[in-house]
C-alpha cells in the first residue's frame, strides 16, 4: 500500500517548525513530522485519532 501523506491545513508556511502529515495506514493512520518525514510514524487506529482530534477541538483557543 502506497501512503499518501497530506500535510495539515493548520500548518504553517515554510519556516513553521510546527508541521504535520497525515497518512491513510492499512492498520489506522500514520502521524508525522513533514519537516523530517524519513524519521518514522506514529501509527494511531481510527478510533484513537478520532478521540485524539476530538481532545484538540475541547482544548482552549490561543
Amino acid at each position: 500500500m502506497t501512503v499518501q501523506w497530506r500535510k495539515s491545513s493548520y500548518s504553517g508556511s515554510a519556516n513553521d517548525d510546527v508541521c504535520v502529515e497525515l497518512g491513510r495506514l492499512a492498520d489506522g493512520v500514520g502521524v508525522r513530522d513533514s519537516k523530517d518525514p524519513d524519521a518514522g510514524h506514529l501509527v494511531l487506529t481510527v478510533a484513537e485519532f478520532a478521540r485524539l482530534v476530538d481532545r484538540f477541538k475541547r482544548l482552549p483557543a490561543r
